[in-house]
């Protein structure tokens, strides 16, 4: 075992260091090669350093360099050094984060984690939280505790009698509601078509005027962070109206309520706090390994009761169980990397990271704009959005990039026009990194004219 690891490190450290130089896509021929590891399953043992070699020889350079400072498709961030390493340690204790009794560390570090996490994203102190997989299951765990609370001042439990003859529950969002909110109300029974859809500004931002009558039973959706512009919907306002209604509030905020602990950025949660539950991930701009993703409800109550399962054989004590809060019972510790990530962070360095990613946007924006190229958005985050022409054209820009592999950046079609969407969510995107993908990003779009 002990050479084995070393042998992994090696291999993890060498892949690591590759990153600097290597193209972001891997190229054609690599992919191809993947072919090989398609085999029949083999009738005898291999030896596990012969597995490790085949998939880091094979594997490695197929894959995508996402850990890299020149990856910025779909708002992934790399993984920071501590977050990585104490993954690494926590995969050799190979805990069952779900309850105290299986893992008194795993336990021990989600609520120290989720103390750190209150105070930095500025929500209210005595909030519950929960450990899931990413932006989806947040929002759908957020809105199971949505759903709960609102049925259950109808004097309804759905918990135990389901939706078959519950009274209706209204769910309203923006029309640019992000797809992981539908696919959670589609698993939750609330449908991803009998939504009220708020019409929204140039910017992507809900408008309150717009605002549908509310009344029963009702969840409203709130946005921190548009995927594609980064903007915010106006939370104080809206969420005076629906709490006026008596409506739960929802928010969203996968990437963009990190703006929270950056002094600079905070005025753009301005009111967030206010709302009833929120989602968001820490593999995004926290900077933790795949997979990880936060749910936080102001009443832990609602989401305990919306979570909570009961076997004679589940051990309970009378600290808070992990697996209470969230949809599984046995799951990986993932607080140990937000944990990691905090530590070794701070409450400066937090700040640092989201706001330096939010300058490199801002000089991206700039470069291509005196370039001569169209920024469809307000960059007021992380997130740029380009138009390098007619659609074909901006789609050939976008197609050119990500084969060239210098940088990767992702392709939208937002608000009737075709964009390359430039996502800075990496601790690892350097001023060098910034310059080499503007210059091969100009380089490339001069090529399309």
């Amino acid at each position: 075992m002990r050479s084995l690891l070393i042998e992994t490190a090696e291999r993890a450290t060498s892949y690591i260091k590759g990153l600097e130089e290597r193209r972001v896509a891997p190229a054609a021929e690599d992919v191809q090669r993947l072919s090989l590891l398609d085999e029949p399953l083999p009738e005898k043992p291999s030896d596990p350093q012969s597995v490790l070699r085949l998939l880091d020889e094979i594997g490695s350079p197929a894959t995508v360099a996402s850990a890299g400072g020149r990856f910025f498709g779909f708002v992934m961030g790399g993984s920071l050094p501590a977050a990585l390493a104490c993954n690494w340690l926590a995969g050799a204790w190979d805990q069952d984060a779900g309850m105290q009794v299986a893992s008194p560390i795993s336990a021990t570090l989600e609520n120290v984690s989720l103390k750190w996490l209150l105070d930095v994203l500025k929500l209210p102190a005595s909030s519950g939280g929960g450990f899931v997989t990413g932006a989806t299951m947040a929002n759908f765990s957020g809105l199971s505790a949505a759903r709960h609370a609102v049925l259950q001042k109808e004097g309804w439990d759905v918990e135990a009698q389901g939706l078959f003859g519950a009274p209706p529950v209204t769910v309203i969002v923006g029309d640019e509601v992000h797809v992981s909110v539908l696919k959670a109300l589609s698993h939750l029974g609330l449908g991803r078509e009998r939504v009220q859809r708020v019409p929204v500004d140039g910017q992507g931002r809900m408008r309150p005027e717009a605002l549908p009558k509310i009344s029963g039973p009702a969840i409203v959706c709130l946005q921190a962070g548009n995927v594609n512009t980064g903007a915010f919907d106006p939370a104080e306002e809206i969420i005076s109206v629906a709490h006026q209604a008596g409506a739960w509030v929802h928010v969203d905020g996968a990437f963009g309520l990190w703006a929270a602990a950056a002094p600079q950025r905070a005025h753009l949660v301005a009111g967030v706090a206010g709302a009833d539950s929120w989602a968001t991930d820490a593999h995004k701009w926290l900077n933790v390994p795949y997979d990880s993703g936060l749910v936080f409800v102001r009443d832990p109550n609602h989401l305990r009761a919306a979570m909570s399962a009961r076997a004679a054989y589940l051990i309970k004590g009378d600290q808070r169980e992990p697996d209470e809060y969230v949809p599984e019972l046995s799951r990986r510790g993932r607080g140990v990397e937000v944990w990691a990530a905090l530590r070794s962070l701070g409450r400066d360095g937090l700040a640092d990271l989201i706001e330096r990613t939010c300058v490199h946007a801002t000089r991206f924006a700039e470069g291509l704009k005196a370039a001569g190229y169209e920024v469809l958005n307000e960059v007021v985050l992380n997130q740029v959005l380009v138009s390098f022409g007619d659609d074909e054209t901006t789609r050939r820009v976008v197609a050119s990039v990500q084969q060239d592999g210098t940088c990767w950046c992702g392709g939208t079609f937002w608000q009737g026009r075709a964009a390359m969407r430039i996502s800075v969510s990496s601790w690892a995107t350097t001023d060098e990194d910034r310059r080499r993908s503007l210059e091969a990003i100009l380089r490339l779009a001069s090529q399309q004219k």
